[in-house]
Parts: structure tokens; sequence; C-alpha cells
């Protein structure tokens, strides 16, 4: 499993205006609602390594943008893929790139908060920590809760399955790290957990999205029967930058 972010491609179904931030939706959390989380500057933003992976740039199309990568992650460093489309300066190498889909909510998603959801925080982290070695939803660090809401459900004291808020571009917030125990799979915490944390989010007068392996049939299929609609076709993966910075 890849441990860098989706970005949309501009493979988009057109959809409501107010959609147009989720084209760069990192940026516009790293900036927004997560500026107080960012490391970076004016061109170029990210996480702090324990809370997540993700980063992002104001424009691909910037001049001084590569520049900016390169002081933010130093020489030989690793960052989040632009679309297939924007070419690499010389000495940069491309290291993954794979499909994914991003999806939004729509007038179908029936949401409702789940009595048997309890709210996840600093005490929760070990136990969020082992579900996620147990089951490997994907990126899920020690200071990822940080990011938002995570709720989960417990059986005989052990937590068997978590969702959960990360991106928060302006007006959206995207439900993540929906996983169960492979013990306990098949019983619909997926997705009840989902519609708790989608409940939640709209209570806050914000609109659920998330992300999706291009690939994982299953996961698609369960967000797009549950009201969800496939807004873009993403890609996600890596480059690394110069050993040597190219003003060195």
């Amino acid at each position: 499993m890849t441990t860098t972010a989706p970005i949309t491609s501009p493979t988009t179904t057109p959809g409501d205006p107010s959609e147009a931030v989720l084209d760069n939706p990192r940026w516009s959390s790293l900036t927004g609602a997560h500026a107080h989380l960012a490391e970076g500057n004016a061109l170029v933003r990210r996480y702090p390594a324990d809370v997540s992976p993700f980063a992002a740039v104001r424009s691909w199309d910037d001049p001084d943008v590569w520049d900016a990568v390169v002081d933010l992650v130093g020489p030989g460093g690793q960052f989040p893929t632009p679309p297939a489309s924007v070419p690499l300066p010389p000495g940069w190498e491309r290291l993954a790139l794979h499909e994914g889909v991003q999806l939004v909510d729509t007038d179908r998603l029936e949401t409702r908060p789940d009595d048997d959801a309890v709210v996840l925080g600093a005490d929760d982290v070990p136990d969020m920590l082992a579900l996620v070695e147990r089951s490997r939803p994907g990126p899920f660090l020690p200071r990822t809760y940080l990011m938002g809401r995570y709720v989960g459900v417990r059986r005989g004291g052990r937590l068997v399955a978590m969702a959960g808020e990360r991106l928060q571009p302006d007006g959206w917030t995207e439900i993540s790290a929906v996983t169960t125990d492979p013990d306990h799979r098949g019983q619909g915490f997926a997705t009840r957990l989902v519609l708790d944390v989608a409940h939640h989010v709209r209570e806050r007068g914000a609109r659920p999205m998330l992300h999706a392996a291009g690939d994982n049939a299953t996961a698609i299929r369960l967000y797009e029967h549950l009201g969800f609609r496939l807004r873009a076709r993403t890609a996600f993966g890596a480059v690394r930058a110069p050993l040597a910075s190219p003003r060195a």
C-alpha cells in the first residue's frame, strides 16, 4: 500500500461548482482547516511526518514550485506525484503512479449516528495503530487522529473497526481509515461507521467525500450503494527530487 496521497486528475464528472475545490483537496485543507498543522510556505505545504504523509502544491504551473518542493523535502526527498500530464524537470524520478477514484456524497446518502460508535482520541492511539497493522487500510500514523473526528467499535474491549475524518478542503470533509479487523468482517461495521462519520460531517455544515484505490472494486461498490457518486479518476504515487539541488 502506498504512503502517498491521492491527487485529482482532470478526468472529472461535471457537478456542483462548489466541487472545484476538490481538484486540489490537500492544498485547500493545508491552507484552511489544517493550516495549524501545516509545514511549508506559500507554494508548497505538508503535514508533520507523524500526522500524515500528505503534501500539496498551490499550482504545478508556478515556475518556482519545483525549487520550493526541494526546499521542503530536501535533495533526494520524496513528494506526492503531480498528474501524469505534468512533465518532471531534469533529475526528478517518478517512483510510482497508481489509479484511484474520488467520490462525493449525493442526496441518496442517508446518514445516521451509530450508538456503538465511540469517539477515539490520544488514549486510543495504541489500539488504533494495532488495528491498522492487522487490517492495512493505508497510512495511519501516531498523530493522524488530530486531523478530525475518529470513531470505532469495540468488542470485548478490543477495537475491531474504525473510520474517521482526514482532509478537510473548504466545505468538505474526507472520510478515511475505514477498516475492520479481519476476524470481524461481514458484520456491517464499515457501513455503519461511514454513515456515522458522514452524519457528523453534515451536522457541521460540510459535505462528506472520500478516496479509494481504483482497483478496490468492493469498496467502490459499497460507497456507490450508500449514495456516493464517482466524481473523478485520480492518481497517486511519488516522485523523488534530485540528489543535488538544481540550484547548487
